[in-house]
């Protein structure tokens, strides 16, 4: 039987962004309108609050190649050593909104998606190092879960309200993406798909928004496996631990009812060693030249 461990039980409205940072050997995520970002270590069992915006929401982040952290929020990227209490801005982005799910690629840029607002969608940006950015994808209905394949040549993009993944060709050298297809889309009862994460197989893990598990997909798009869990809402998903066996998993509590939401809403979880392995997130390289 599947062990599901609560190892936090944080109560976030919507707990996000799981990421594992190997410098560090901890685990973080965020709670995005709260704008907290909270930290897990699992050889003591503790997590703690790292940082806190000034009471703007926190989307997605990454790891800078020096282990600093790339916060987004809203058209605002910042630079977040540990331990810092405050953020340096490196870059600013002219977006409509906040920034939701981001992902580092292969070559330290960052593809960052916003949300949709009252009168548009949202957009799918790509960051370069050198702090210039452009629109990759226009009127996505909530950008989300993002990841690549092993071979580096296949990106994956969640839009959630469309319930669809979608695959491109990605270019290393360029960041460009091209010849979009639908990798899979689920049905309009079974949940909605969040976070992602590909695992050292090509296997892709898609979280499920108000489907309340996780469920593994070959690269054709089948489905091979599932995990449910205690909420109804699980955002993301990621793997972690020092050989990164372990898969770690947020999850939103957005009414504050867990008795509408689930017994775990708002808390993380871990599932240890899942039978395969992940791989370590690619680091942004922005701004540290």
């Amino acid at each position: 039987m599947t062990r599901v461990k609560r190892v936090a039980d944080t109560r976030a409205h919507t707990g996000e962004g799981p990421l594992w940072h190997p410098d560090e050997q901890r685990l973080y995520w965020v709670d995005i309108p709260a704008g907290r970002l909270y930290r897990y270590d699992p050889e003591t069992d503790e997590y703690e609050l790292a940082y806190e915006t000034d009471g703007e929401p926190l989307g997605g982040y990454t790891i800078e190649a020096d282990g600093a952290l790339l916060l987004f929020t809203h058209g605002t990227v910042s630079r977040w050593v540990p331990g810092d209490e405050t953020a340096e801005t490196v870059a600013e982005i002219d977006a409509d909104t906040r920034f939701n799910d981001v992902i580092a690629d292969p070559e330290g840029r960052v593809f960052c998606g916003t949300m949709p607002g009252e009168s548009e969608l949202g957009d799918l940006y790509r960051l370069e190092p050198d702090g210039t950015s452009t629109v990759v994808i226009e009127d996505v209905d909530i950008p989300n879960g993002m990841g690549f394949s092993s071979d580096r040549e296949t990106f994956y993009f969640t839009e959630s309200e469309a319930r669809r993944i979608y695959a491109f060709e990605y270019d290393r050298a360029t960041g460009d993406l091209s010849n979009e297809r639908t990798f899979l889309e689920t049905p309009a009862d079974d949940g909605v798909p969040d976070g992602l994460t590909v695992d050292e197989e090509g296997y892709v893990w898609s979280a499920r928004w108000n489907g309340g598990r996780v469920v593994r997909y070959r690269p054709d798009g089948t489905a091979v496996d599932e995990i449910d869990l205690p909420a109804r809402k699980v955002s993301s998903v990621t793997f972690g631990g020092p050989e990164y066996r372990d898969l770690y998993l947020t999850t939103a509590l957005t009414d504050g009812d867990r008795s509408d939401e689930g017994s775990g809403a708002g808390a993380l979880f871990r599932i240890p060693d899942v039978g395969v392995t992940g791989v370590p997130e690619f680091r942004s390289r922005i701004a540290l030249e």
